[in-house]
């Protein structure tokens, strides 16, 4: 009886195909006698114009801790995970006057009970750690906690500069840039203990 024969009978019936489809692996395994195998290796070429912008985070969390504080204003600090862009791309595929930046900002602090702190109070510092040798990658102005008062006194509430450049063509040989800042958390001194929380959001756009 051929394999074709007992794929018929076993669609006869499901008890019928259980007893059959068992039989004619048995069958299948005592009658082999050989085997061999064949390697199918394929060769895929890179697509012109291939390479991409990107941009990774060191961490997804980072813990900040008091330090500084004073009698009426409690200072928490941190950094941020350090920030990879990545440029892989040939300079003749990025558009004529291109240039690429890495904005961030916050959301408030919740804690755990409820109770909220802006993210106005959440300032950073941004620092290039590489910013590669042309020079043309630039960080980020500090910004200052809504408690520091002045013309940066906005906190992370809006989109801020972490590091920009105005020329992706002319930098994208280097390669990579890496850059992270300096967290300030910046509350008045009766604020609610508690485990605060709040997500820092970091996007890379050209």
């Amino acid at each position: 009886m051929n394999a074709r024969s007992i794929l018929t009978r076993a669609a006869a019936g499901v008890a019928g195909g259980v007893l059959l489809l068992g039989v004619a692996g048995t069958a299948f395994a005592e009658d082999q006698k050989d085997a061999g195998d064949v390697a199918v290796e394929v060769a895929i070429s890179e697509l012109p114009g291939g390479g991409a912008l990107s941009m990774s985070v060191a961490g997804t969390s980072t813990a900040l801790s008091e330090n500084g504080s004073t009698s009426t204003v409690r200072q928490f600090t941190g950094t941020l995970p350090t920030v990879t862009v990545t440029d892989t791309r040939d300079p003749a595929d990025i558009p004529q006057g291109a240039g690429w930046y890495v904005l961030g900002t916050a959301s408030d602090f919740v804690s755990s009970a409820g109770d909220v702190i802006g993210a106005e109070n959440l300032g950073w510092a941004p620092r290039l750690i590489d910013g590669g040798d042309s020079g043309l990658v630039a960080e980020g102005d500090v910004v200052d906690t809504a408690i520091d008062g002045g013309p940066n006194g906005v906190g992370l509430v809006d989109q801020e500069l972490l590091a920009i450049t105005n020329d992706s063509a002319a930098i994208s040989s280097e390669g990579s840039w890496t850059a992270d800042a300096a967290l300030t958390l910046k509350t008045p001194a009766e604020v609610e203990a508690g485990n605060y929380t709040s997500t820092l959001t970091l996007s890379l756009f050209e």
